[in-house]
């Protein structure tokens, strides 16, 4: 990923465990890209919180030192997560444990999917993508997009940016 370019990007949970039914952790993603964006490290154009898996349409702005973005929001929410399942739920954390030189456990993992967004069509198509993904058969998190509340859906529904750092794709395309 580039600096100065949009992207749909795609993080999975390890093993597609779906850790992310918890609200508590989806708050945490929630604070952490709010993190960087008031940063000035990142705009959110759209996102939605799966059970085990995250889309977003960001671009990244600067680097956090020498580290990307993205690579920030993966490595802090992965510190956080990791650490209330020590405390809250520590018969959970084994099953993210890995026999890695440089970690201990893995939360997300390797290889997320980062499809630049060249085109204005090409962002709407994974928008729309993102905030359909509740409905899926698979899911049925909700009835109508607008209605999945983790998800960027209504705030192009009404305008209105529950999140606070939210920036409408037409400001960009």
């Amino acid at each position: 990923m580039q600096i100065g370019e949009v992207y749909f990007w795609t993080s999975t949970i390890k093993d597609w465990k779906n850790l992310l039914h918890q609200d508590k952790y989806k708050l945490l993603i929630i604070h952490c890209l709010k993190e960087l964006v008031d940063r000035k490290m990142i705009k959110v154009y759209a996102f939605v919180i799966m059970p085990n898996h995250i889309h977003i349409v960001w671009e990244m702005l600067d680097q956090n030192g020498k580290e990307m973005p993205h690579a920030s929001f993966n490595k802090k929410t992965a510190h956080e997560i990791v650490k209330d399942l020590k405390f809250n739920h520590p018969l959970v954390l084994p099953f993210f444990k890995v026999n890695e030189k440089e970690r201990e456990y893995r939360i997300w993992q390797r290889d997320p999917l980062a499809i630049e967004m060249d085109s204005k069509k090409k962002a709407e198509q994974k928008i729309d993508y993102i905030h359909k993904n509740p409905l899926h058969e698979r899911w049925n998190l909700a009835a109508s997009p607008e209605e999945y509340y983790w998800s960027s859906a209504m705030y192009y529904q009404t305008g209105e940016d529950k999140f606070g750092f939210l920036t409408h794709y037409m400001e960009r395309f």
